[in-house]
Parts: C-alpha cells; structure tokens; sequence
C-alpha cells in the first residue's frame, strides 16, 4: 500500500510540478518534496493565511468552504486544496502547465491521499 511519501513523490514527478508539500493547518509540513532549493517550511508557514482569507471569501460570497483554489502568478501557478479537516495540500507549477488533470485527479482522489495520513 503506497504512503504519503509515494503520494507526494508521484505528484512530483507530474508534468510542470516543481513542488508538492502536504502541510497541518498548522503551516508545518508533513511531507514534501522541492525542487530549485525553494523552503518547504517557509512556503508551507504562509498556506493557514491564504486558506482563512479563501473560506471567509466562500463564506461571504455563499460559496461554502474551501475545497481548492488555483493562484496564477508570473512565474507559474500555486494550487492549494483542502485533504481534511487537518490537513492541505500545496503545489507549484510552472508556467502554461496544464493544471486541468491535475485538479481531476486532486477532486477525484482527495479522501484516499487523506486516509494516508
């Protein structure tokens, strides 16, 4: 049976991925895996934030609570999705990667990569 650690790993290696990081909503990281030298720690400190923005956000807009949100910027893309009550889920891409397949699959198997923690 894979583990967490094989889960972040093949999220990893997906197409454009440059970084995967399942975080507490603590902002401590549980398991990553970086590329380029970029902090898990750090980036992970900053996710809590951005999620308590995104539920009052959906909250305020009548949208529920966060399941996933996609962040644009100009030197790629920032995916951050809820796997529990727990627990959140972080990756950056490159830019023009294809998020799509991605974002199936995160919807698809959310509650089994949440069973692994």
């Amino acid at each position: 049976m894979p583990g967490i650690h094989d889960v972040v790993g093949a999220l990893g290696r997906r197409d454009g991925v440059e970084a995967v990081i399942i975080l507490g909503n603590d902002g401590l990281p549980i398991a990553s895996q970086v590329k380029d030298g970029a902090d898990p720690e750090v980036l992970s400190a900053l996710v809590p934030t951005i999620v308590q923005a995104s539920e009052q956000l959906g909250q305020n807009a009548g949208r529920g609570t966060l399941t996933a949100g996609v962040f644009e910027f100009s030197a790629g893309f920032a995916v951050v999705s809820t796997l529990s009550n727990d627990a959140r889920l972080l990756i950056l891409a490159r830019p023009h990667t294809n998020l799509g397949p991605l974002l199936y699959d995160l919807a698809r198997h959310r509650a089994e990569i949440a069973g692994l923690l």
